[in-house]
């Protein structure tokens, strides 16, 4: 399972030309990052002044113009982030109202202590029955810890879950290294499909390492503008297609937006 996260909450146009901010930007992307391979995207959505917004209106605007751009050829997975301006009542709102077909949460953010997890148990079985594919957004070993705590103790969905593992986030320069998967893997029960997401030009030999070992992974402008040879890719899809194409010559297939819907049933 291949996904690009074309944009994030941070980054702007002076980042990267190419970053895709309006729908119909995001939409011409998400056309390209399938083809070059993607069978799912991660969407962040802007508000006027261009911050990082969960406004449903925008969300579904992007929505439509990806729909309209690919069909059914992507999972759309919004994103939860709070970037220091939404709390998790926020956070859950802007889900329930918009019920997407996936959505992905971070850990920390939505049950960051004891008092907030039965509100949170609570928000987490609704998503479930609701059918829409959570992503549970883990930063370190210690996070995966406590996530499967979480789960024995009821607090979120019993069964497999989709899990991405962030490498590198607090490494110097945010930089990531391939072995940063490492004390991940060292926790893994072989029972929850894992993705990675990278920083720096050691994204893509993350990504591969991950597909060499049975995971999935996560590209794109959101957290790399840097192809493997230090050199500043064109666009999202270039990002993309370095990991398929290097995937191929794993012989592990790419899955099409098809496979994983039916990979990532919600238990």
């Amino acid at each position: 399972m291949l996904a690009v996260a074309p944009n994030g909450a941070r980054k702007t146009k002076s980042d990267h030309p190419a970053l895709p901010i309006e729908p119909e930007e995001i939409a011409e992307t998400a056309k390209a990052c399938a083809a070059a391979g993607a069978a799912m995207i991660h969407l962040h959505v802007r508000d006027a002044k261009g911050q990082h917004s969960l406004d449903v209106g925008r969300y579904r605007a992007a929505t439509e113009a990806i729909r309209a751009a690919v069909g059914q050829d992507l999972v759309i997975q919004v994103t939860t982030e709070a970037v220091g301006r939404f709390d998790p009542a926020e956070q859950m709102e802007s889900v329930r109202r918009l019920e997407p077909e996936a959505a992905s949460f971070a850990l920390r953010e939505l049950v960051p202590d004891a008092e907030s997890e039965t509100e949170a148990a609570r928000f987490f079985a609704w998503v479930a029955e609701a059918g829409i594919q959570a992503q549970f957004i883990l930063y370190d070993a210690d996070d995966l810890r406590r996530f499967r705590a979480l789960r024995r103790r009821g607090v979120l969905p019993a069964g497999p879950q989709f899990l991405l593992f962030v490498l590198g986030r607090y490494a110097a320069g945010q930089r990531s290294e391939p072995t940063d998967l490492l004390p991940f893997l060292a926790l893994d029960e072989a029972a929850d499909p894992w993705a990675i997401c990278a920083f720096g030009p050691k994204e893509a030999a993350a990504a591969v390492t991950a597909a060499a070992l049975g995971g999935h992974a996560r590209v794109g402008f959101e957290n790399n503008l840097l192809l493997p040879d230090g050199g500043i890719a064109k666009d999202n899809a270039a990002l993309v297609a370095w990991v398929a194409e290097s995937v191929g010559r794993l012989k592990r297939p790419l899955a099409t937006a098809e496979q994983v819907r039916r990979l990532l049933v919600p238990s």
